[in-house]
């Protein structure tokens, strides 16, 4: 019998859940590609590592953004290559895999993540909205009357959702997350100090020292860059006030977005949202200040999540080992 897989297919990591087994793999959503032969190089950290440092002949890149897939076959190459890692199954025993989706996918990009998969070798694919499986690995109870909130802030997109009864009320997908928060950060040094910084550097701030409420003092953090004025290698020195600065203009439109979804809600759900309060999940919920700012703004209580960077993959996991096949996901599709 076929294994049973859960992937959180994510613009900026990618987690995978096995039946019985639980998350087994988390891994950075980069393929290193040998441009001529178009032969894999590396995948996953081995592969992030290599962004902004390869010669000419390797190309490292992501092959998903804003949430979907922005390269076919290198994002099939990239689930083929994390499925043989993880020992998934050969040809006789394949293995029949959920993958999350934004919500709001169109479905060109849902027919992509399907086809993507299944070429990767599976023995059949289901799409499971990416709000449910938060929520779902957050321990809302999603299947009750009661209203519940999710906004979960991942590498391509925010989501934000309300939920009752085993479905999606109202949601708005943004975007902004993760990755549009290192380009501000990029660009603010730019223009600030005039120093040029790669992604990795502006994740190491974003993460060290970010901050986006200032009650939240993270110190600063020294990086390396190149001048724009002399063209050689610069030190600057960055404060957790300088992060927050930068990040202030995303932020907004994120909670612009919460507060537009909680306009749309109906007011018997909305009743319940106030008295439950909002659940945040995703890599942004880390950010320090974020839960504390959003609760300012709308007056409603945050809650991280216990493990807000696993949220989505446990909810997958959860619907493949309550149901005992592959159940609760949007539809399905076989070889």
């Amino acid at each position: 019998m076929g294994k049973k897989i859960g992937i959180d297919l994510g613009t900026a990591n990618t987690l995978i859940y096995m039946g019985g087994k639980g998350i087994i793999m988390r891994a950075p959503s980069v393929v290193a590609i040998e441009k001529q032969t178009s032969k894999v190089v590396a995948v996953g950290l081995e592969a992030k590592k290599m962004i902004g440092k390869t010669p000419g002949t390797i190309t490292a890149y992501r092959p998903l953004k804003d949430g979907v897939i922005a390269d076919f076959d290198v994002t099939s190459m990239m689930i083929h290559q994390f499925l043989e890692h993880i020992d998934a199954g050969g040809f006789f025993n394949r293995p029949s895999v959920i993958v999350c989706i934004p919500f709001g996918c169109t479905e060109v990009e849902k027919r992509a993540v399907e086809d993507a998969t299944l070429e990767a070798g599976v023995k059949s694919v289901s799409l499971i909205e990416e709000p449910i499986a938060a929520a779902i690995g957050s321990g809302l109870r999603v299947s009750g009357a009661r209203g519940s909130m999710i906004v979960d802030v991942g590498g391509g997109t925010t989501e934000v959702a309300v939920i009752s009864l085993g479905g999606i009320v109202v949601s708005n997908s943004l975007r902004v997350a993760g990755d549009e928060l290192d380009e501000a950060i990029v660009q603010y040094i730019r223009d600030k100090y005039s120093v040029l910084i790669g992604e990795g550097s502006a994740e190491l701030l974003k993460k060290r020292i970010g901050s986006v409420h200032p009650s939240i003092n993270r110190g600063a953090l020294k990086v390396y860059g190149r001048s724009l004025r002399s063209g050689l290698g610069a030190e600057i020195e960055v404060s957790s006030a300088a992060i927050r600065e930068a990040l202030s203009g995303k932020i907004e439109q994120i909670i612009d977005t919460i507060k537009k979804t909680l306009e749309q809600t109906p007011p018997e759900l909305s009743a319940d949202i106030y008295d439950l309060g909002i659940m945040l999940t995703g890599g942004g919920a880390l950010l320090g200040g974020l839960a504390t700012i959003i609760t300012e703004r709308t007056g409603i209580r945050v809650t991280v999540a216990k493990h807000p960077l696993e949220a989505v993959c446990l909810g997958i996991g959860r619907v493949i080992e309550s149901s005992g096949a592959i159940g609760g996901a949007l539809r399905s599709r076989s070889r």
